[in-house]
């Protein structure tokens, strides 16, 4: 645009600025420090001078009006607290914008305390700055501690865990660091080291603070620093290699909002950072502000062509809106000041007035609230409150947008997504893709392990069970050499890693004896630093992590007990009834309709039972064992002790055992006979006993629960992250299975896991319920059979009887008359039957015609009972015996 059309623009809003100061405003007189050399305060003077213009543009009827007074500081705290007094004395200021830098605001808000002038910085972010003890003190804009928890969440969602933040010597640089701390334990990460940068450090010393950086392991950094001091660093940190691929710098709200602003040469080092910066929502307000914003600055900056509107110029131009709009709600009736004179002859701090206007003009400033170009902007708690920062990747000329931060989504790829969150959530797929230092498209990790001879110390401890780990020392080499489960799985993760990791075994305690010293002393020669990280059957407790950090588990977790089993097999003589209850049964009877079903259940339930041999612990409650007063063993220096004594077994009845042989002899003895009732063991070494001693003994628990086996590190250590992802993932498949079964054998030759079954073979005793009932049923019926039979052949008998001498008297054999009286005809056989002395001749025949009959009838009986005990016997059923009538 013609550099003519610009001072057009510049004489409108000077005239504007003229016509509002000829209607008779009242006037109060007000203070603008700021660093006139610096970039940030160029541009916060176009600023304040747009918005004076604009405010009295739309409100050009208000009654009061504004007089600003705008110092230069010089980048010097004395030379802003000189300006301070001048103005508070000379001028008598009723409110003082500024000072620039947070070091100056300590001691110029001191004096606004005293002499009860506001005043409203919109550049010091320090958190040292506190409104408690400067009342009269009112900050503009951010507190830097509101980035903090954006750049932990940042941080959390690639995973690091070591950074070592850069900052400047300064109150500035200073004041945020207990807070990225604090927001840095959140997330588990940690500062090994912090790198502190004098503002006058010469380029030779940030480049031998940068090589003591490339010393360490850690690769993220933290940038907190004036862009002037950070462009230096940058421009040297490419300079030494620090800005290749593997680094990652992040950059707070005081570099990331200038970027745009800062030398082509600059910024191209700065490619592969990430910033964060406060985010300003877009409006059409604000883009016709910016257009005029940078015709007017190239106009007051011509050599400052390139800079671009930041967020300290818009929150400087909201300041001036709202310090107006506060003058004129209070009004200047009642105050007190004079207009400046030719010489300045009073400086004396005990020569400052207090001012009768500015408690009113303070409480109405942080009352006001009102939309202005930044956003909302409302000071009711003496600062502004960032509630979203945005995220950018430095690449080219520039900042790409890859993301954005809020205390309602944490990070997200869109400022408007809707879900809810905690303030540290998101990861790394939420955002944009990155693209790193040295053109990389692949995440840091972080930190690098450094080769240089240097081998990372590995200490062993020989286990008690040396399937775990047996650790030895060759004689040849003089290296120490380890095997077992517990090598093979770290091992494995190591191996695995996409970078190399030089590592040396060290045995723990004296050659002579290996296994000297306990577990918890093993552990802590990693929190003396004595070795880097040692493994393992370490077991991961509560108390041991608060000197060292462990891995996920590589084995299952708990404390179980091994018991002896008994055989219980069921002896019951009327076990043959229990497949079917009292009730069942009577169903059985009268529902003869489901007599296949309940027969085939019948007898696949009985066939279960009678065949299964059950064997069943001695003990199945470690409260039984208390209340028995039984003795239990551990293993000797295992932690499992004091975990006895905490569930109340007395000290006498705790018995420490070495090797599962130990183990294997108390339980067979048992508590009685001087051995123990049970073992209490952790799970992994419970398995490997049972591998070996797999008959008579059962595990019974866990009992109580333990995080399982892990490999200590020191306190956040960046390995642990990579190594817990490796031994998951051997965990997970079949390398676990097979460095298994190498070590302890396959487990599923001996499932001793509660109660264990195993088919038995049949004997009579399984029966005798069942035999003893037949055989009563069958003696009872042949005993019925047999009674029916000779009841019904005595009663045939008569019968036959009968019926022949009804016969005979029917063919008159017993006289003429034909109705003998009663006993007659049995006389009458019996005297036909027996021989008459008298009638020789006609006796002999009739009696030996009777005989003939007799014996006819009775082979007749006789075959029909044969016929019927034949039928008996072949179990055929008859209700009748027929016969031939005789």
């Amino acid at each position: 645009m013609p550099r003519s059309i610009l001072l057009i623009f510049l004489l409108f809003g000077v005239a504007s600025a003229q016509n509002a100061t000829g209607r008779g405003a009242k006037e109060l007189h007000v203070g603008v420090i700021l660093d006139l050399g610096s970039l940030v305060g160029r541009m916060a003077r176009t600023s304040i001078e747009l918005a004076m213009e604009d405010f009295y543009a739309v409100y050009g009827n208000y009654s009061t009006r504004l007089v600003l007074h705008v110092r230069d500081s010089m980048s010097d705290d004395v030379q802003a607290a000189s300006e301070a007094i001048d103005l508070l004395s000379n001028y008598k200021v009723e409110a003082i914008i500024g000072p620039q830098k947070s070091s100056q605001a300590v001691f110029i808000s001191d004096l606004g305390n005293k002499s009860h002038v506001p005043i409203i910085s919109f550049t010091a972010t320090s958190p040292s700055l506190s409104s408690s003890s400067l009342p009269y003190f009112v900050r503009a804009t951010l507190n830097d501690s509101a980035q903090v928890t954006s750049i932990a969440s940042l941080i959390e969602a690639y995973g690091w865990r070591e950074v070592v933040p850069i900052y400047e010597d300064t109150d500035y640089g200073r004041g945020i660091i207990p807070y990225l701390i604090d927001a840095l334990q959140v997330i588990n990460a940690r500062i090994p080291y912090r790198s502190v940068i004098p503002l006058s450090a010469t380029s030779e010393q940030i480049t031998l603070e940068l090589y003591r950086l490339m010393t360490m392991e850690t690769r993220v950094f933290i940038v907190h620093m004036s862009s002037t001091l950070a462009s230096d660093l940058f421009i040297k940190a490419k300079e030494v290699g620090m800005m290749n691929k593997g680094y990652v710098w992040i950059m707070t709200d005081g570099v990331t909002s200038l970027i745009e602003s800062l030398n082509p040469s600059v910024v191209e080092s700065m490619n592969g950072a990430l910033g964060v910066e406060f985010y300003v929502p877009k409006s059409k307000g604000l883009d016709n502000f910016t257009t005029r914003w940078n015709m007017r600055f190239q106009i007051d900056n011509p050599t400052d062509g390139t800079s671009k509107l930041n967020i300290f110029g818009l929150w400087g131009y909201d300041t001036i809106w709202a310090v107006a709009q506060a003058t004129e709600k209070v009004g200047l009736s009642n105050a007190r000041f004079r207009k400046p004179g030719v010489t300045k002859n009073s400086t004396r701090l005990e020569d400052l007035e207090t001012s009768s206007t500015g408690p009113g003009l303070l409480s109405a400033i942080l009352q006001n609230k009102f939309r202005g170009l930044s956003g909302n902007f409302d000071l009711q708690y003496r600062q502004l409150e960032g509630s979203a920062f945005r995220i950018i990747n430095v690449i080219g000329k520039g900042g790409r947008e890859i993301g954005f931060w809020s205390a309602q989504n944490g990070i997200s790829r869109k400022i408007n997504q809707t879900r809810l969150a905690t303030a540290h959530s998101g990861s790394a797929p939420d955002l944009n893709p990155v693209i790193w230092p040295g053109d990389s498209i692949e995440v840091p990790r972080g930190f690098e392990i450094l080769v240089s001879g240097k081998k990372l110390q590995v200490g062993v401890h020989t286990s008690g069970y040396p399937e775990f780990i047996k650790v030895e020392k060759d004689h040849i080499t003089g290296a120490t050499k380890a095997r077992g489960l517990s090598v093979d799985v770290f091992e494995e993760a190591v191996k695995r890693l996409p970078y190399a990791l030089p590592y040396e075994y060290v045995i723990f305690g004296s050659t002579e004896d290996m296994t000297s010293g306990s577990y918890d002393d093993f552990i802590f020669q990693v929190y003396i630093k004595k070795y880097d990280i040692v493994i393992g059957d370490i077991t991961i407790t509560y108390n041991r992590t608060f000197y060292v950090d462990f891995t996920v588990p590589y084995t299952e977790s708990g404390i179980a007990m091994v018991v002896p089993v008994k055989e219980t097999v069921n002896k019951n003589t009327w076990i043959f009834l229990k497949p079917l209850t009292p009730g069942m049964w009577i169903v059985l009877i009268v529902w003869l309709c489901f007599l296949l079903v309940l027969t085939s259940s019948y007898t696949a339930n009985l066939s279960s039972i009678l065949t299964v041999q059950q064997l069943q612990p001695t003990v199945t409650d470690v409260r039984e064992l208390l209340r028995n007063g039984e003795c239990v063993g551990y293993h000797r220096g295992s932690y499992v002790k004091g975990v006895l004594e905490e569930l109340g077994f007395d000290r006498s009845k705790i018995k420490p055992y070495d090797t599962p042989d130990d183990f294997n002899n108390a339980l067979s003895m048992g508590s009685n006979n001087g051995g123990i009732a049970a073992l209490v063991h952790e799970v992994p070494y419970i398995k490997l006993f049972l591998a070996k001693h797999c008959e008579g003994y059962t595990m019974i628990g866990p009992i109580y629960k333990s995080a399982g086996f892990g490999y200590a590190f020191a306190k956040r250590d960046p390995l642990i992250g990579d190594i817990s992802k490796e031994i998951l993932n051997i965990t997970g498949g079949d390398a676990m299975i097979r460095i298994e079964k190498e070590w302890i054998g396959d487990q599923n030759n001996c499932q001793n896991m509660g109660t264990i079954t195993g088919s038995g073979s049949l004997t009579l005793g399984n029966f005798r319920g069942l035999f003893i009932v037949t055989g009563v049923a069958s003696t009872s019926s042949l005993l019925i059979a047999l009674g029916i039979y000779l009841y019904k052949r005595n009663k045939r008998s008569a019968k036959v009887m009968q019926q022949y001498i009804e016969t005979q008297q029917e063919q008159g054999i017993d006289g003429e008359n034909n109705e003998p009286e009663e006993g007659a005809g049995c006389r009458r056989v019996e005297e036909n039957i027996q021989p008459t002395a008298g009638i020789e001749g006609n006796g002999q025949p009739i009696q030996r015609h009777v005989a003939e009959h007799l014996s006819d009838r009775s082979r007749q009986t006789s075959t029909v009972m044969q016929n019927a005990s034949n039928i008996i016997h072949r179990g055929e059923r008859t209700t009748d015996l027929q016969t031939e009538p005789i």
